[in-house]
C-alpha cells in the first residue's frame, strides 16, 4: 500500500510539473518557470523517498531527501522574491 501512496505522490508532481512548464513555454511567464523547476525538483524527491523506504531501506536517505527538498524550495523562492515582476 505504501508503494502505491508514494508512486501516486511521485507521479502527481511530475504531471504538476509538467503542467506548469508547458504553461510557462505558452506564455512565458517567469512564475510559472520557477513554479514547475520547484515540482521537478520535488518529483526526484518523492522518487528518492520510494528509493529510501522501499528499494534500500537499510540506508538513511533522509539527508538527500531533504536537500532536494531544500534546493527545491529555494528555487521556488528565488523566483517569488528576485524574479518576480
Amino acid at each position: 500500500m505504501a508503494a502505491l501512496i508514494y508512486g501516486m505522490c511521485a507521479l502527481t508532481a511530475l504531471l504538476c510539473a509538467w503542467l506548469l512548464l508547458q504553461a510557462y513555454r505558452r506564455s512565458h511567464y517567469k512564475l510559472l518557470l520557477w513554479s514547475g523547476l520547484c515540482f521537478v525538483g520535488l518529483t526526484i524527491n518523492n522518487i528518492v523517498l520510494i528509493v529510501d523506504k522501499l528499494v534500500v531501506p537499510y540506508q538513511d536517505l533522509s539527508i538527500l531527501r531533504s536537500a532536494s527538498a531544500l534546493v527545491s524550495l529555494l528555487i521556488l523562492l528565488y523566483g517569488l522574491i528576485w524574479d518576480a515582476k
